[in-house]
């Protein structure tokens, strides 16, 4: 059993773990944000642009049964709304990631040592 505890708290430890619990915080932290997003600012404004259509309304009877698809409709718009403003993000974030990149080696022209530049010489002296 002591084996046992001491595997489960190296396993723990390692960095991947950590490393993964920072991200599904953070992960549910921004998909708190981004369902936000679209309760309250992108959802409104669809409903504006299409005139208030609505389909978790939409129902269907058969006998005493009650098919609510609507409600199914209405997440499926919703998760194609929370995908593009995801894709959208994360094409943002990656578009800045490179150009911080691209960055220092633009701006970086490194000269090579006078002893490299003297090899250098000589040997296209020799080649002469």
């Amino acid at each position: 059993m002591k084996n046992f505890i001491k595997e489960f708290k190296v396993f723990a430890m390692k960095g991947n773990v950590i490393d993964l619990a920072v991200a599904v915080v953070i992960g549910a932290a921004f998909g708190k944000i981004v369902s936000s997003l679209v309760t309250n600012i992108i959802t409104p404004l669809m409903s504006i642009l299409l005139g208030g259509v609505d389909f978790s309304g939409l129902q269907l009877a058969v006998g005493d049964t009650i098919i609510t698809y609507g409600v199914f409709l209405q997440s499926i718009v919703d998760f194609v709304i929370v995908a593009f403003v995801i894709f959208v993000a994360i094409k943002a974030m990656t578009r800045l990631q490179q150009r911080e990149e691209a960055k220092p080696a633009a701006e970086k022209i490194v000269e090579p040592p006078v002893e490299v530049k003297l090899l250098t010489e000589i040997r296209d002296s020799l080649r002469h």
